[in-house]
């Protein structure tokens, strides 16, 4: 007799809890999936994923948020793991992705939610809040600086410059897909690991994100960094909504000084250091979910 190996489910099946499931929406003309948990009536919490993670990367927040009395949406950003992947740059404009989560909250027929980011997904935060604050009722930062923060150091810094050297390997045709997808996917493998102190990802957590990327291919989130040098700036700098920024300060590819610069574009802004963490800050340290849920509540 033969057995035939299947790859890991990649929905809320991942979280051995029933009251997270997966829904599938039509949001902005794209088909996204999003993991959901709480009381619909409650008060809605976003979580974005940024790269290369998919929904499963807020698995140690969700339940928290809920047991603190919110209601928790994680979606699929288009192009990765189960949500729909658009075809050509444009397509993943900050400004699309922006949209995606506008209609995302308005689908939970919410005028508002609070918005929390990690990495790519931490940028979409902090244009929402810039582009559409009607829409944000408090901000959760981790591991991203402002938009002019970031322009403006990458302009002065050789040091973040260097640190930021995959933003431009990006934005070559083709190369970096072929990279990113071959050996089994080694080099996504590979940045997990790099970014992260060690132990963060075991072997079955690695399993389950190449399993994710396999679902759509590695070109959609190459996209996301092509389309965010196409997009348009923000119409204006300063943060309204109260803001927590969460920093891992052994980050190896985002300056620690960019998260001081970032706090003075909030006119309601808090700092909140990790020092002996990465990139992976939520992954790594217990104590930002708990700074997330008293920031929310």
């Amino acid at each position: 007799m033969t057995t035939t190996e299947t790859q890991p489910t990649t929905d809320a099946s991942l979280l051995a809890d029933r009251r997270v499931e997966s829904t599938f929406r039509t949001i902005n003309g794209v088909q996204l999936h999003v993991v959901a948990a709480g009381d619909s009536d409650a008060p809605l919490v976003v979580l974005l994923h940024g790269h290369p993670d998919f929904w499963y990367g807020w698995r140690d927040q969700i339940i928290p948020l809920v047991e603190a009395g919110f209601r928790v949406i994680v979606p699929d950003q288009r192009g990765c793991n189960l949500s729909e992947a658009p075809t050509g740059i444009d397509a993943y404009r900050q400004s699309e992705l922006v949209s995606d989560v506008c209609e995302l909250v308005h689908s939970e027929c919410k005028d508002s939610a609070h918005v929390v980011g990690h990495d790519f997904g931490a940028f979409v935060a902090w244009n929402i809040a810039l582009r559409q604050p009607s829409v944000v009722d408090q901000l959760g930062i981790l591991n991203v600086p402002h938009p002019t923060v970031y322009r403006e150091t990458l302009r002065s810094s050789p040091q973040q410059i260097a640190r930021s050297w995959y933003v431009w390997f990006y934005q070559l045709p083709k190369l970096p897909e072929w990279m990113l997808s071959r050996n089994d996917m080694e080099n996504m493998v590979a940045s997990l690991e790099m970014t992260s102190n060690q132990g963060t990802f075991d072997k079955e957590t690695i399993d389950r994100y190449k399993a994710a990327w396999q679902h759509t291919g590695v070109g959609p989130r190459i996209n996301w960094y092509r389309g965010f040098r196409r997009s348009d700036r923000p119409p204006r700098n300063t943060v309204t909504q109260p803001t927590l920024i969460c920093w891992g300060e052994d980050d190896i590819a985002l300056l620690p000084s960019m998260a001081e610069q970032s706090v003075g574009y909030c006119e309601n802004g808090r700092l909140q250091m990790f020092p002996e963490t990465s990139h992976w800050v939520h992954h790594e340290r217990d104590e930002v979910t708990e700074a997330l849920v008293s920031h929310l509540v």
